[in-house]
């Protein structure tokens, strides 16, 4: 079990825990990850250094839970009124997000800071959850539906290796395409 793990919600480790990433946050923006320290994180934090390297290892566990938290959704995906819509719309929004210097910079720092893998499932998870509400809501009206996992297979694999590993040229249009393949693909063989 990773240090991460054992945070109970509430109480004194929430705080504790929201502090430090706030400061993590606010330095990041001020100062840059290259300057980033453990003490810097504690003193902005109000926090002693050994409460974070008790708590988290070190800086780069510290950057990954922060990132982690960072991609997680805000929200419900927004409802378009049918199944293609809302992947649609997701689908940019998360290429969009992911895509962004930031964002690539959280993807960065989730897995690096992530020896046994589970911050990337903790991620997986999220893109799941927010595929899983618009594949229900679809079903709901009625619509046929892909799997969650065929359309992480489908949507969310594919936006990753390119952000990952080929960000060049990376525009909205391929999201939509690969919505279009995908819904494509499964009405044809629904049929």
């Amino acid at each position: 079990m990773s240090r991460k793990q054992m945070v109970r919600p509430g109480g004194r480790s929430a705080r504790v825990q929201a502090s430090v990433h706030s400061a993590v946050r606010e330095l990041l923006a001020e100062v840059g990850r290259d300057a980033l320290t453990v003490p810097m994180v504690a003193q902005r934090a109000e926090v002693t250094p050994s409460t974070i390297y008790r708590r988290w290892g070190d800086l780069t566990e510290l950057l990954s839970d922060v990132a982690v938290e960072r991609l997680r959704p805000e929200g419900e995906p927004e409802d378009h009124g049918d199944l293609r819509a809302d992947l649609t719309a997701w689908a940019e929004q998360f290429l969009d997000e992911m895509g962004s210097g930031s964002g690539r910079a959280y993807i960065r720092d989730a897995l690096l800071g992530d020896p046994d893998g589970g911050n990337a499932g903790r991620c997986s998870a999220y893109a799941a959850e927010q595929i899983d509400t618009i594949l229900i809501r679809a079903s709901g009206r009625g619509e046929n539906t892909p799997a969650v996992e065929e359309t992480m297979d489908g949507i969310v694999a594919p936006i990753m290796y390119r952000i990952l590993f080929r960000p060049a040229g990376l525009e909205t249009a391929y999201a939509r395409r690969l919505v279009t393949d995908l819904l494509d693909a499964y009405e044809k063989s629904a049929r």
